[in-house]
């Protein structure tokens, strides 16, 4: 007898935000969650119906975790791949797929997809340590991206010149042309499981330049229609091609000369997709639940214009978090404050996210940068 979807016992691989605001729609469809986290005061860890205190890289952590499930997802592509693949050996619904996560989890087999697949993105060069970096002396400057483990803006440096590279990573890495672009923007697509495919509106990214975070993002995007139907084209060619099941994250350059080019994917709900919360009719976290589960997709279009601000740490401080400011920002109308469970900041670290939402998306952005203004994380 085929079970219901409040029957399937579900997985998780990962505890942190982006877990818990997927529990969070899990709850108004009465999903049964359990969640692997090796943080044991995890964000996630009072949501689920189940917490495990344990490694997401270790085979027999995952593979213990998932042997019991119906159906895996992940929060975090850093994951234990083959014991993924020893589930989906046995049966197990794993989504996104184990060589899916494989993929995107290594920049450079991420990059060469992105070539073999006829999907426009920067130029690349790919090595195995800093002194081979001497060799492409013609083409600087780069951005240099570790091929693995690195995440919101670790495990990338900017080269401007061969002859300063002190600072180089000394491990397999990708070397990227640098873009002159106009704009940083992100597409959010889901996929189902019978191929039901939909997309989100653009979205603009505003970095911290700092952190190398996004620290701003407006929906929509300020650009023309030609442009957002040509990301848009773009993002849902490489869900296609990819095959996935679930959301998947397209971050895009819009080059000054009018090309939009894929900078990284990736395979779950991300940071550029927070203000789909109240800013759109379907959250993305909604959204990559009704993938996997393989219910119809929902409505993607925008209620408001929105705009979302990420909660940084505040340089200088680390300790217990005090959220200075919080009840002035409380005053404004349309402003939604997450907060993401964390107790302890430090600097840049995402401690939760605020959306604005207004009719008009400069009213919007002026409250966004006030509200930004008011609100400190300090300790």
């Amino acid at each position: 007898m085929t079970k219901t979807i409040q029957q399937l016992h579900i997985g998780i691989l990962g505890g942190g935000q982006l877990g818990r605001m997927m529990i969070q729609s899990a709850i108004n469809l009465n999903l049964n969650i359990s969640v692997l986290d090796p943080d044991n005061e995890a964000p996630c860890k009072n949501l689920v119906n189940k917490f495990i205190h344990g490694s997401l890289t270790d085979y027999d952590t995952v593979y213990n975790f998932g042997k019991d499930k119906d159906l895996i997802t992940i929060e975090i592509e850093n994951v234990n791949i083959e014991a993924l693949k020893s589930l989906e050996k046995e049966g197990k619904k794993i989504y996104p797929q184990p060589h899916i996560i494989e993929l995107i989890q290594d920049k450079g087999s991420q990059k060469m997809f992105f070539q073999r697949s006829d999907i426009p993105s920067p130029d690349f060069f790919l090595i195995d340590s800093k002194l081979q970096i001497e060799k492409y002396a013609d083409y600087f400057p780069f951005f240099q991206k570790l091929r693995k483990g690195g995440y919101d803006g670790k495990g990338v440096r900017k080269l401007v010149n061969p002859n300063f590279l002190d600072k180089a990573f000394d491990a397999p890495s990708v070397l990227e042309r640098l873009v002159d672009f106009e704009k940083e923007l992100s597409v959010i697509v889901a996929r189902s499981v019978n191929g039901e495919i939909k997309s989100y509106p653009v979205v603009e990214c505003e970095f911290n330049p700092e952190a190398n975070l996004v620290e701003f993002l407006f929906c929509p995007a300020n650009i023309n229609k030609t442009i957002e139907k040509e990301a848009i084209k773009i993002a849902i060619d490489l869900a296609e091609k990819l095959g996935i099941v679930g959301i998947l994250a397209v971050e895009l350059f819009l080059t000054k000369d009018g090309k939009i080019l894929v900078n990284e994917v990736a395979p779950r709900p991300h940071n550029s997709g927070h203000q789909t919360i109240e800013g759109n009719v379907t959250t993305q976290f909604e959204q990559h639940l009704r993938a996997i589960l393989n219910l119809p997709l929902g409505d993607t279009s925008i209620i408001k214009p929105s705009v979302m601000i990420n909660l940084l740490g505040d340089f200088g401080f680390e300790g217990a978090a005090i959220y200075q400011g919080m009840e002035d920002v409380l005053k404004f109308s349309g402003v939604y404050v997450h907060l993401y469970g964390k107790n302890i900041t430090k600097p840049f670290r995402k401690m939760g996210h605020i959306t604005i939402v207004d009719d008009n998306i400069l009213k919007a952005k002026q409250k966004a940068k006030l509200v930004k203004k008011i609100l400190k994380i300090i300790a």
